[in-house]
């Protein structure tokens, strides 16, 4: 039976880890991912769950200890933020490259200099590449649902692929909402013990991490390559399930009027709820608009987007992070990739907005809408890429 419970994005993610019964979460505070792992960390100290919780000195040392936690066959989360996230960047790497199904929550936080704690996505896409399957969500339930259909991708078998669901930070880590938990035994069934490929045991020797030069190190590479190429239908797989489970329909992305939209906004995590609304408004008022949200950033939905778009005549990507000096930001290059991949002449217009916070209004969004529906009417973009929101 389903139950509502009033949780704040952190601990939606909390509570689904502690119905996932994950054997060790190694984590270090950082806002606004704190309460996820002090949350958790009241869990294991009430006796709620048996995890072990290893309280290390850096975010570093965390994911050192995800890592050698997840060799063993254990099933394993951790969270962070911001310069946290930076400071685990290389050991993103490691955990990707040796199969560890790791989950994070990230509950994403702008970059410093200068300091800032608010919201925006310059930290995991500072790490874009390294390897990790990456899911953004939208509000606080979906940051649950994923956060439990992680373990399920990370640890298939074809897969072994570290996860990181990310989640606005303070406009959803902060915010509470109603969100709708499975019961304990369901997440059960739906999420049973990890069996893992292989394990570090000391009776069983196993070299992990070796040195690998010239001749090998181009086929781990690959194979990680490889590994990437199956998540979309593990995806979709798990979704599927969890569906029959819960009745809540996730996917690669989510459209809305995009049947007959001439003009489309594609953005990740809650500013795709403001978009929404407002194109709600202006399809009233017989504008034909839609928008584009994407659950799976990483590995990037190329044939998905190109699919999606093919009647739109032009298409407006937010970006709430930079690329310093390349053409597009991080999501607008990937759109145009993808498009320029099968040869798809759409205008696209890509926007910077809402680095450190700071809000983007419904009223920014009609403006959006507004011109690049005069995009799909002329064809003419002035600026291809540009910051919206600055102060003059």
């Amino acid at each position: 039976m389903a139950r509502v419970m009033g949780l704040i994005g952190d601990d939606a993610v909390a509570y689904a880890v502690k119905q996932a019964k994950v054997d060790v979460v190694a984590a270090y505070p950082i806002t606004p991912q704190t309460f996820m792992v002090e949350t958790f960390s009241e869990y294991v100290a009430n006796g709620e769950v048996h995890s072990e919780f290893v309280c290390v000195e850096s975010e570093h040392s965390a994911m050192s200890a995800c890592v050698g936690s997840s060799l063993t066959g254990a099933r394993v989360f951790t969270a962070t933020s911001s310069q946290g996230l930076a400071l685990m960047h290389e050991m993103m790497y490691i955990a990707s490259a040796l199969r560890c199904p790791i989950v994070m929550g990230v509950a994403n936080r702008a970059l410093s200099a200068p300091i800032n704690i608010h919201g925006d996505h310059s930290d995991m896409m500072g790490s874009r590449d390294c390897g990790w399957i990456q899911i953004y969500a939208e509000n606080a339930q979906e940051a649950y649902d994923w956060t439990i259909q992680a373990f399920r991708i990370a640890e298939d078998i074809d897969v072994l692929l570290p996860v990181t669901v990310n989640l606005d930070g303070f406009i959803l880590s902060h915010s509470m909402e109603g969100v709708t938990v499975l019961e304990d035994e369901e997440v059960k069934a739906f999420l049973p013990p990890r069996k893992p490929l292989h394990t570090v045991n000391p009776e069983k020797p196993l070299t992990v991490g070796a040195l690998a030069l010239p001749d090998y190190y181009l086929e781990v590479k690959r194979q990680q390559e490889e590994a990437m190429k199956w998540v979309p239908k593990k995806i979709r797989e798990t979704n599927g399930e969890y569906e029959k489970l819960s009745g809540r329909q996730y996917g690669i992305m989510d459209a809305f009027g995009l049947k007959d939209a001439e003009a489309a906004i594609l953005c990740l995590g809650s500013t795709a709820g403001t978009a929404r609304v407002m194109a709600k408004e202006l399809q009233k008022e017989g504008r034909r608009v839609g928008v584009i949200k994407l659950w799976m950033y990483r590995p990037f939905p190329t044939k998905e987007i190109v699919e999606i778009t093919k009647n739109l005549r032009a298409l407006t990507v937010l970006d709430r992070a930079c690329s310093f000096g390349a053409p597009y930001g991080p999501l607008g290059s990937d759109a145009a990739s993808a498009l320029k991949q099968f040869n798809r002449d759409l205008p696209l217009l890509n926007l910077i907005y809402g680095l450190g916070g700071r809000d983007i209004r419904p009223s920014d969004i009609r403006a959006i809408f507004d011109e690049t529906l005069r995009i799909a009417e002329t064809g003419v973009i002035k600026e291809p890429l540009r910051f919206i929101g600055v102060r003059e």
